[in-house]
């Protein structure tokens, strides 16, 4: 599966967990609180100043490697 800007912080989270650093690292810090996890990547992302497009590409790349 692949992640988009559509999908919720939870649902990414659960596809690996390891995703979570790479949120942390565009201002994702508080990844445990049931707002932040109700939250689609893209308005995350709008809160917090980050852009969107980059972080999805980070995630999949990120998953594509440890698929290999």
């Amino acid at each position: 599966m692949e992640v988009n800007k559509s999908m919720i912080i939870r649902e990414v989270l659960m596809m690996d967990p390891g995703t979570a650093r790479i949120m942390m690292e565009f201002g994702m810090h508080c990844l445990g609180c049931p707002h932040a996890t109700a939250e689609s990547l893209e308005d995350a992302c709008a809160a917090h100043g980050a852009n969107v497009d980059e972080l999805v590409h980070q995630l999949n790349e990120y998953l594509a490697e440890k698929k290999g």
